[in-house]
């Protein structure tokens, strides 16, 4: 594991990022550098302004595993060329490649791809009125549908949401949880508790067997952008891959439903659940289902993806991929208010609006 980015120098991130775009194009350098982190995360985000007047999209990270983010990268270069000649060609930023492969820049410690600087569109507003929520479950139903039409044609991925959870398991049985996780020894017993209980449950719905598709998991209202008509919109740009993987689509379900929310999705750093329960996201779904419609089983299986997000990203990866502050109130907050909330999760009234009730 190398040096976080968000730890290091700015001149020594710099740095990097000019190494990086010698290796990618020595041909074109870089007039100027402007950094567009948001300061969440420890990757570190630049926009480069070349010498030929155009402009490109650095990332700088040491969150999780080159390997994967290179494998991420390939994958997503991959479902962006197979979505080629769709009315999705465009809608991934592309990421920059050489030979026909996605570059990535590799030191040991950090790691980085370039992307195109995508021409953003419409943002949509904090709070999005009850028509505009409908449609963007049309939108991202369309945008599933067309990702699961090319899944067939990706190669598999090394991480999976059981192999995640396995994972997870194994770290809170070792003899050093407690000071892996930072936690006392009751809280890793509490934890291991909800990640066990996850794993039964993925082995009780034969999980293994269901459909995965390429899949962004974060759809906040700063990461994509919309093409506004006089009544309506149709999504126009997505940036920002932090956590695609190749997935039940469920698992992007909670983000949307943090966008489809009444207190909007940016009103407060938290990862509360109560946005699954809100009749806005139910207007979503029916929209979504009425497109790309769902199944009892993945309805059911709402509240295991909100939880597999919470033990995953939140208590596993979080102190790697959260700013030291966030990691610390999202770890706390996943014990006493997040994970024992799932069994508040009430489906029932999605699956009769859906006609999916037995």
């Amino acid at each position: 594991m190398g040096v976080a980015p968000s730890s290091r120098s700015t001149p020594d991130i710099l740095d990097i990022v000019r190494r990086a775009w010698l290796d990618f194009d020595a041909q074109c350098g870089i007039d100027s550098i402007e950094e567009t982190s948001a300061h969440v995360s420890t990757n570190r985000v630049f926009r480069l302004a070349l010498h030929d007047g155009t402009t490109a999209i650095a990332k700088v990270s040491s969150y999780g595993s080159y390997f994967l983010f290179a494998e991420d990268h390939d994958r997503l270069f991959r479902t962006r060329t197979l979505l080629a000649g769709s009315r999705w060609a465009n809608f991934l930023a592309e990421v920059k490649s050489v030979s026909g492969r996605p570059f990535t820049w590799y030191d040991g410690q950090c790691w980085v791809a370039f992307y195109s600087d995508v021409q953003s569109g419409t943002q949509l507003p904090r709070i999005v009125s009850t028509s505009d929520v409908e449609q963007l479950g049309k939108e991202i139903a369309r945008f599933h549908r067309a990702c699961s039409d090319v899944a067939t044609k990706l190669p598999a991925t090394s991480n999976s949401v059981k192999g995640d959870a396995i994972h997870l398991l194994d770290l809170l049985d070792s003899d050093d949880a407690a000071v892996h996780f930072s936690m006392t020894g009751t809280e890793v017993a509490r934890l291991r508790g909800f990640t066990h209980d996850f794993l039964v449950h993925l082995e009780s719905v034969h999980f293994d067997e269901w459909k995965k598709i390429p899949i962004l998991v974060d759809w906040n209202l700063g990461n994509f952008s919309v093409t506004r008509t006089k009544d309506s919109f149709t999504l126009n740009t997505r940036w920002d891959y932090d956590w695609f993987r190749i997935d039940t689509r469920m698992l992007d379900f909670y983000f949307l439903s943090r966008v489809s929310s009444a207190t909007g999705d940016r009103t407060a750093f938290t990862y509360s659940p109560h946005t699954l329960l809100e009749d806005r996201f139910l207007g979503f779904l029916r929209a979504y289902h009425e497109v790309f419609p769902l199944t009892a089983l993945e309805v059911r299986f709402l509240p295991y993806a909100y939880q597999f997000f919470i033990l995953n990203y939140v208590v596993r990866e979080g102190s790697k991929f959260f700013q030291a502050p966030l990691s610390s109130q999202f770890r706390d907050e996943a014990l006493s208010r997040y994970l024992p909330r799932v069994a508040e999760i009430d489906v029932s009234p999605i699956l009769d609006a859906l006609a999916l009730s037995s």
